[in-house]
């Protein structure tokens, strides 16, 4: 019987310690694969970035009228693809003026185009959506040109 009792005890121990050691390398596979699946979605995401690069370019009018744009974002309205510019705009002076937006592929060719009116105070600076005809999906190379 004292055997028995023994027996059990070493049993119950080495299951014990069994599931403590498949726990850690539970725990470990799961740390490495997050931290491979990280890097990998970080890879891509920055792989995006350089694929969908268009040239920004300002008309001379626009800077000497006191007008800037920072960051520059392409995205989707409700119902269609990559058919709004959103321009974060600077405004160095007051600025009271109707825009015009192009975009072109890299090969030249115009393909959209967009009039709207904005104002900002001298000091100012926010982000104004150029929504695009539905048709209009704005490609990640090329040049989009504020006039």
């Amino acid at each position: 019987m004292k055997y028995l009792i023994v027996g059990l005890g070493l049993i119950t121990a080495s299951c014990n310690w069994a599931k403590e050691k498949t726990k850690e390398t539970v725990n470990k596979t799961g740390e490495v694969v997050g931290k491979a699946s990280s890097e990998f979605v970080n890879g891509v995401a920055k792989g995006v970035e350089k694929t969908f690069e268009n040239e920004v370019k300002f008309s001379d009018q626009l800077t000497k009228q006191g007008l800037a744009a920072g960051k520059i974002v392409i995205h989707s309205s409700e119902h269609h693809s990559d058919d709004i510019i959103s321009a974060y705009l600077i405004f160095n002076n007051n600025f009271d003026h109707e825009i015009t937006i192009k975009v072109f592929s890299p090969q030249g060719q115009e393909y959209g185009r967009v009039h709207q009116k904005v104002k900002g105070k001298k000091g100012d600076a926010f982000y104004v959506d150029f929504e695009f005809d539905s048709r209009t999906n704005i490609d990640g190379k090329g040049t989009i040109q504020f006039e």
